[in-house]
């Protein structure tokens, strides 16, 4: 938590409508299997990227994060579409997507919506398109079964992805399994939730947002006095909490504004003294 002062595609008109089964079959590159069930051709393989694009370091191991794969021995290869962004710094590497859809990643911080609580634990969303994850009554700092906390369907929580995978629902905690303490997870009360792309929510958790990431509208809002506080999840998620609920939109506003106009650094000052001499 930081302070600051598809569309479907129709069918090809290109083929004719009359064409027998056999000759629409050649034009659309179809294969027959034995049972007569048509299928398309085999995806081309992804190619491992070369090892020059991998950062090394004699100390610490190569940290991957999402939209990429660890084939044995040294392969590294991409599991979706987007930009390949290495970190020599921290010896991680991932690709930034432009897709709309999360997939949870271990040590993800995310903003999850309790949907209902069971024997011991709460089920939570993290969005539309993943399943629900699951948190723990005692995954908070100092919980026990008298002083947990009693979260209600629809609080808000500000929490750590502890395990995902493919074959199991993603598991979340609000306390660092090292220290016990909460560092700044937990449920996050007032404030509002603004939805953004998860591309732009993983610049805004960059620990150099501005230089590395690109994102400076935080940074100048704060300059410019608006006193606020946010929680950004990584799938694309961004609560704002203020004294000043006109503080809150307009920092949402410039949020959103940034995300889907991909603002550069001089379109961003722009924006926000528009903002702030709209507030005022």
């Amino acid at each position: 938590m930081a302070k600051f002062g598809p569309k479907r595609q129709g069918p090809r008109s290109d083929i004719p409508a009359k064409l027998g089964r056999t000759h629409r079959q050649e034009h659309l590159n179809l294969t027959t299997t034995h049972n007569g069930h048509h299928r398309p051709p085999p995806r081309p393989p992804r190619r491992p990227y070369p090892p020059s694009l991998i950062p090394t370091h004699p100390k610490h191991p190569l940290r991957l994060g999402p939209g990429l794969r660890h084939v044995p021995p040294s392969s590294i290869l991409p599991t979706v579409a987007g930009q390949l962004i290495v970190n020599p710094h921290k010896t991680s590497m991932w690709i930034e997507s432009n897709g709309g859809r999360y997939t949870p990643s271990p040590s993800d911080l995310v903003i999850g919506r309790v949907l209902r609580s069971a024997a011991d634990l709460y089920y939570v969303s993290l969005s539309p398109y993943t399943p629900p994850a699951s948190l723990p009554h005692l995954a908070f700092e100092s919980a026990t079964k008298k002083t947990r906390p009693q979260l209600a369907p629809g609080a808000l929580v500000y929490a750590r992805v502890s395990l995902a995978n493919r074959h199991m629902d993603p598991e979340l905690e609000c306390v660092s399994p090292s220290t016990g303490k909460a560092d700044g997870l937990g449920p996050l009360t007032g404030g509002m939730v603004f939805d953004v792309s998860p591309g732009f929510a993983r610049r805004l958790l960059l620990a150099r947002s501005r230089d590395e990431g690109g994102v400076e509208v935080l940074e100048l809002l704060g300059a410019e006095g608006v006193a606020f506080e946010t929680a950004v999840g990584r799938n694309g998620r961004v609560w704002v909490g203020s004294e000043s609920v006109k503080a809150v939109v307009v920092v949402g506003r410039a949020l959103k504004e940034t995300d889907e106009g991909r603002l550069g650094g001089e379109e961003q000052r722009r924006l926000v003294k528009r903002l702030v001499r709209e507030m005022r």
